[in-house]
């Protein structure tokens, strides 16, 4: 009997639990927890309405420890996924440790106080999961997640050695609002405007925040500005592939949307830092975050399609070789099956594969890991199978910039 505590009621849960709801002989219960339980309410009632799989839930706020090591004990799964916000994975991991369960997340951990992303808190966790003989799966998500498989696909079946690893996350997708973020607007915010950082030479290289541009054609979406940014990925993907010479990360964006990001920057909008208002403590960002669309009610608006992927060169034989690895993910098709926009479903899908390879035991052993040190294949096979193929194509020349 495979039981998952899913802790998030977010688009990308949603798109989770849907896919759990799809394999019900793989996942046979599934508790959902979320300290908004109207949120966790509606995914109940429409996969109960859609596959006829009821699903329990519970109101929890993840930050307590002693509140989510309770509902652990109460409801004993073999597996919590936290889809939550990334400021819960330490005490959420904590939790898992005093209950005996195994541990899935999609972001690597991050302090509300500063927009600072490092795997360094959950990999330190590592001996406490190894005594427990628990395992702990970090960034099964799309980037990360399927991009550090990608990675380690293209490492096993067409190179010998990775040197540049470029990772392009695209989305085409218009949802018709004058602002809006296709995933939290709290995480995307503080992401977006932290300063760039590549890895080059056995250093990391740092930069203003989206100072460099470059224009690329992507497959099925076509030319769009993409923009030098850090990514919690490239931190573990230059660790389990030493041989990398230079690892980069590059994200689209719309004018529209800088123009914007530009003047909530400006007015002090995107700070992090409290001010007293009426004597209240009040963060900008979060209640930014209140005001602006929420990203669970832009599917059935967004079209278009987006395209992520990684362009990685390398040796072969001694021969230069480069091979991009892509994903299309269109928009309407992902509303009509789980009635969510891309983004969310590029992050959802992923979350619910690396749980069911855990509960299958294909990928597991205890400790804490990222997804790109397991064998590839498993996962490639089962995004091919749940709406995430992949096309992996020879470029006739590495990256010229």
């Amino acid at each position: 009997m495979n039981k998952v505590f899913v802790i998030g009621a977010g688009g990308v849960s949603s798109v989770t639990i849907h896919k759990m709801a799809q394999l019900n002989n793989d996942f046979n219960e599934i508790v959902l927890a979320s300290r908004t339980i109207k949120k966790c309410k509606d995914i109940q009632t429409k996969i109960k309405q859609k596959y006829g799989v009821k699903i329990t839930i519970e109101e929890l706020d993840a930050d307590n420890v002693k509140n989510t090591s309770k509902l652990l004990k109460k409801h004993k799964p073999n597996l919590a996924v936290n889809l939550a916000l990334p400021y819960q994975d330490l005490s959420i991991m904590e939790s898992c440790l005093n209950e005996n369960v195994h541990y899935l997340d999609t972001a690597n951990y991050e302090s509300k106080d500063e927009a600072k992303f490092e795997y360094k808190w959950q990999w330190d966790l590592n001996k406490k999961f190894l005594k427990k003989n628990l395992m702990a799966l970090l960034g099964s998500g799309f980037d990360p997640g399927v991009t550090n498989v990608y990675t380690a696909y293209t490492k096993k079946h067409y190179l010998d050695k990775i040197e540049y690893l470029d990772i392009l996350d695209c989305n085409g997708g218009d949802h018709g609002q004058p602002f809006a973020t296709n995933f939290n607007p709290e995480i995307n915010i503080r992401e977006i405007t932290a300063k760039s950082k590549y890895f080059s030479n056995g250093k990391w290289i740092y930069g203003n925040p989206l100072s460099k541009k470059i224009s690329f054609d992507f497959p099925e979406v076509g030319k769009k500005n993409m923009y030098l940014m850090y990514h919690e990925e490239l931190e573990s993907l230059v660790k389990n592939f030493s041989e990398i010479k230079r690892a980069r990360f590059w994200m689209t964006f719309g004018d529209q949307y800088l123009n914007y990001l530009k003047v909530i920057q400006d007015i002090g909008l995107s700070s992090i830092k409290p001010i007293n208002y009426k004597g209240l403590d009040i963060i900008p960002l979060k209640f930014l975050k209140k005001i602006l669309p929420d990203p669970g009610s832009l599917g059935k608006y967004t079209k278009g399609k987006t395209c992520i992927g990684t362009i990685i060169s390398g040796k072969k034989n001694n021969k230069d070789k480069t091979f991009y690895t892509y994903n299309i993910c269109d928009h309407e098709k992902c509303f009509e099956e789980v009635g969510s926009q891309a983004v969310a479903y590029t992050t959802g899908v992923p979350a619910m594969i690396g749980s069911l390879l855990i509960l299958k035991k294909e990928w597991f052993r205890a400790g804490v890991w990222n997804v790109e040190q397991f064998d590839p294949d498993p996962f490639m096979k089962l995004l091919n199978l749940h709406g995430l193929p992949h096309q992996s194509i020879e470029l006739k020349t590495k990256l010229k910039f």
